[in-house]
């Protein structure tokens, strides 16, 4: 670290709790029961709060502090949860996790009465609360929740939708997750060992520059995916189906509808926004077979799509990666650096892949008072530097927000939520550029265009696949593993064209 202090490599959780067994978590919890039903017995009988603004201001400052300090299922729902993504497949952590999350769902349906009564008064007078100079910190926070209120349940629905939810989706794609994370298969190594690694350090090695390892890479992770294939059938079509019921029983016309409300985001801008990235799929396919001659191939096998080219092989430990980031925030802003320095010190972070843990990388603070945590499966590659500086632009905003959001604006819906990661990558990216040589600098070229062409295209292809996922599923009533394969082939040969071979288990 730029400050001679060593980072600490996993989470440091006493930031939440010193332990599983901590007895401050029942204490907490007791405090945090009476705090909100001290909330739910004073307003649980008022409809006065549904015609004042002055009224409905006095509620939304209790309901505030409320989020502010406790929430529903506090710091201990938040720490189990971490737990569960360090240690997917502990059923002591899952276990905790399914009881303080049932129990934060209880209050949840409990306090649900206030917002849902909210929404549903009479468009008059959400204008007139919308206009109120003492609702101006809650506009957006009601303007929100007017949004959603055409598609509203009543209260007693709502608890058995927010009830059924992890039976019929949360646990099923948890099984799944979990399923893959234990798996681990045989090997060739960069360095021409044969080892035993992990589902995500195979992942990892599909993108080694060395023909062997990638190809063998390759094998092993299709004969994982086509070992869990009939569960993740069984899972898809379960969650399919209640996203069905939930969507039928909401009269919401399509299936993305919920998705565009809680981004924040109109479905028209959406639909214009999918149509013009699929009316331009010519630029990911020259950008693929560009690639393919760059890379000698005369196409691309679908594990090469990521293949680096050139001369990117350069090694960096988690310090090296540190250093580099470092100095790119303080280019950018002191404040940036201050965030970071305190992330590695404080141990947010944990970073090596391991069997059993979360794949991939995430940023998470769900709420005001939760402290930032990131969760990487350093490799030590540039990918795993820029990994490193997209999750950090979600942190730098998650900590900005904090100081300038109250709790019940706090957070950051999809649309907008990946500007800030994508940014620091491109700062990261620049950074490293100042520093290489023509060959090196055309390397990071196709490198960046590798991201823009899977960040624009890939997740346009696949939002289009979910979208027909659906629809066919409606009508269909079920879908087998060979029939969601084919439609997930066909939406990423869409964009990627004839430089990428869909090859045997791509489709799963």
């Amino acid at each position: 670290m730029a400050n001679g202090q060593k980072s600490q490599l996993t989470w440091n959780l006493k930031l939440l709790f010193s332990g599983d067994n901590d007895p401050k978590m029942a204490r907490k919890r007791k405090i945090l029961e009476r705090e909100n039903y001290k909330f739910i017995n004073k307003w649980k009988n008022r409809d006065d709060y549904l015609k004042d603004p002055k009224v409905l201001k006095e509620a939304l400052d209790e309901l505030e502090r409320l989020e502010s300090q406790y929430s529903t299922g506090g710091a201990e729902e938040y720490y189990f949860w971490l737990r569960t993504q360090q240690d997917q497949n502990n059923p002591q952590l899952k276990a905790r996790n399914d009881k303080i999350a049932e129990f934060s769902r209880k209050l949840y349906n409990d306090r649900q009465f206030f917002t849902l009564r909210l929404a549903k008064i009479p468009p008059n007078l959400q204008k007139k609360f919308l206009k109120s100079p003492l609702l101006k910190n809650y506009y957006h926070f009601l303007e929100n929740l007017f949004k959603w209120s055409k598609y509203q349940l009543s209260e007693a629905e709502e608890k058995i939708i927010n009830l059924k939810d992890p039976i019929a989706h949360t646990n099923w794609v948890r099984m799944t997750s979990g399923f893959l994370s234990r798996e681990t298969r045989q090997v060739l190594t960069e360095e021409g060992r044969k080892e035993e690694k992990s589902f995500e350090e195979i992942i990892d090695l599909l993108s080694s520059k060395k023909k062997k390892v990638r190809d063998i890479a390759a094998q092993a992770f299709n004969e994982i995916l086509k070992k869990n294939i009939d569960v993740a059938e069984a899972e898809l079509n379960s969650v399919l189906a209640n996203k069905k019921v939930n969507d039928e029983l909401r009269k919401m016309p399509r299936p993305d509808l919920g998705r565009h409300l809680a981004d924040d985001i109109s479905s028209e801008v959406v639909d214009s926004l999918v149509a013009a990235v699929a009316s331009k799929v010519e630029v990911a396919q020259r950008y693929y077979r560009l690639k393919s001659k760059l890379l000698g191939l005369p196409k691309l096998a679908y594990h090469e799509r990521n293949v680096p080219f050139g001369n990117l092989d350069q090694k960096y430990t988690f310090e090296q990666a540190n250093k580099l980031a470092t100095n790119v925030f303080r280019k950018i802003s002191p404040t940036f650096t201050q965030i970071f320095t305190k992330f590695l010190q404080d141990g947010q972070f944990d970073v090596y892949p391991r069997k059993g843990k979360h794949g991939g990388a995430f940023c998470v603070a769900e709420l005001k008072f939760h402290p930032t945590y990131i969760l990487l499966n350093f490799t030590s590659k540039l990918e795993d530097v820029l990994t490193l500086a997209h999750e950090m632009g979600h942190g730098i905003h998650n900590e900005l927000m904090r100081g300038k959001q109250n709790a019940l604006n706090f957070g950051t819906p999809l649309s907008t939520a990946e500007v800030a990661s994508v940014f620091m990558e491109d700062f990261i990216l620049e950074g490293v550029s100042q520093q290489a040589n023509n060959n090196l600098k055309l390397a990071l070229m196709v490198e960046r265009l590798n991201r823009a062409v899977s960040t624009i295209f890939r997740q346009t292809a696949a939002y289009r696949f979910e979208t027909e996922l659906h629809k066919t599923f409606r009508a269909k009533g079920y879908l087998s593993k060979d029939e969601i394969g084919q439609l997930f082939q066909k939406h990423m040969a869409s964009y990627m064209g004839p430089g990428v071979e869909q090859s045997p288990g791509s489709e799963n």
